[in-house]
């Protein structure tokens, strides 16, 4: 087995995720609970191959995780770990929390539209329909991602200037600190259903608020809201890993971070 192949073996444990918001969660739970650490490079390739999908969704989840700032470029085509720390992720949460809060209350002040309402009701909507069944299939990873971005979208794209949505995608490159890098264990769905249940009733609060206009309300619950994904886990016995504040457990017997 060669030097690269040794590297990739704890994904062999994963299973073979179908698509690219799959992959991308397998790859960000290897970074964040460490098993992928710092200045370890990674191989398209060999990705692919450990997780039993075609180069494709492996190339895009590489650009993706880039752009999130968990990856860096490394010579002319390979990518490594990007080196970060807890206090770089707890910055750029707490920015992205401030910016949406901000964001969320000019909306509620100024009054939601018919037609921006209906984005938010239907990506409630939605939610419910993915949660509805009692459990997480593997394709609910993308339709959450999805979801989740269109209502994060919706509301930063509401504000009549671009300084915040400007300032938000500027800061969307740091790690964690994008709305669609909510953390999702693709081998804990069943916890994860919990605190996506959580995610879904913050979705339908800061609705409320934003139709009733409580702007004072709609901003603190925005800004509570960028933490799920880096506080909320441990609260429902999922694995969090050094740049979550939490320890990682491995079972004997399973693979690191399985």
């Amino acid at each position: 087995m060669s030097k690269s192949d040794e590297e990739m073996d704890p994904l062999m444990a994963e299973g073979s995720p179908a698509d690219t918001p799959t992959v991308v969660a397998t790859l960000r739970r290897k970074i964040i609970s460490g098993d992928f650490p710092p200045g370890l490079r990674v191989a398209e390739i060999a990705v692919a191959q450990a997780l039993g999908v075609s180069r494709t969704p492996v190339r895009l989840a590489f650009r993706t995780l880039e752009q999130e700032g968990l990856l860096e470029k490394a010579g002319a085509r390979g990518y490594a770990v990007r080196a970060i720390s807890e206090a770089d992720v707890r910055c750029a949460i707490e920015v992205r929390g401030v910016l949406e809060g901000l964001a969320a209350r000019h909306l509620a002040e100024r009054g939601p539209s018919a037609d921006e309402l209906a984005v938010l009701q239907g990506c409630l909507d939605e939610g419910e329909a993915v949660l509805a069944k009692g459990r997480l299939d593997p394709e609910d990873i993308g339709r959450w991602a999805a979801l989740n971005e269109r209502f994060h979208r919706t509301l930063v794209g509401s504000d009549t200037s671009r300084v915040i949505a400007d300032a938000i995608a500027r800061n969307n490159h740091l790690p964690f600190a994008s709305a669609d890098s909510i953390v999702i264990d693709p081998q804990a769905l069943d916890r994860e259903l919990r605190k996506l249940q959580q995610a879904q009733l913050q979705h339908a609060l800061v609705v409320e608020a934003l139709t009733l206009r409580e702007s004072a309300r709609v901003e603190a619950l925005m800004r509570e809201h960028a933490w799920v994904g880096f506080r909320y886990g441990r609260h429902f016995g999922l694995a969090g890993g050094p740049l979550l504040g939490t320890r990682v457990t491995r079972q004997p017997g399973h693979a690191a971070g399985a």
